[in-house]
């Protein structure tokens, strides 16, 4: 990478984590190019070399929040096993708590268009995991439908938990999706 690319991508980086930590203090809507530039410690003219605008740089958060949890994906491979499934909710479940721009995503009315785009996302995932699947499966379209399910599921406690504050400890929700993910495998392979 050349410096001028490094740069490009430092700044980047500079602006996304303003705009993360500006997330933990004000609403989106609340959150304006003054307030990210002054956090980020960057001119004016560096974040409109970057974003269009504040609505461009959400957009850019909502990728980049997507791009982390595929990345954690990626590296779990379960197999029936409650530690395993425990351990990857977990990683989901802090990484939502610790990511205010998530847990506000997943709260406000922009949620929607997010979970369409995480929705997209897991489709692709799921292909990808079918194409995988041991032969012993019966019906490739049953267990795509099972881990939309899954996934819906996975969502769904997420926002409940989130709307509660995470006032469960995030081991509590870890398990109860590990649960939901082993007792829907155990099911269909048996």
């Amino acid at each position: 990478m050349n410096e001028l690319d490094e740069r490009y991508s430092t700044s980047e980086d500079a602006i996304l984590g303003a705009f993360f930590l500006l997330s933990k203090e004000k609403s989106f809507d609340k959150i304006s190019v003054s307030d990210v530039i002054k956090k980020a410690g960057i001119v004016r003219s560096t974040f409109y070399n970057h974003y269009e605008n504040i609505p461009a740089l959400i957009l850019a958060a909502e990728d980049k929040t997507i791009d982390d949890i595929f990345k954690m994906m990626e590296s779990f491979h379960p197999k029936n096993d409650r530690d395993i499934c425990s351990s990857y909710f977990l990683a989901i479940c802090n990484y939502t708590k610790e990511n205010p721009f998530l847990a506000n995503l997943i709260k406000s009315a922009q949620g929607d268009r997010f979970f369409e785009k995480a929705m997209s996302m897991f489709h692709k995932y799921v292909t990808k995991v079918t194409n995988d699947v041991s032969e012993e499966i019966s019906s490739r379209d049953e267990f795509a439908f099972l881990v939309a399910g899954i996934i819906g599921a996975t969502l769904g406690v997420l926002h409940k938990w989130i709307s509660e504050d995470c006032s469960s400890s995030p081991e509590y929700i870890a398990n109860i999706l590990a649960e939901i993910l082993l007792h829907h495998f155990n099911n269909l392979f048996n």
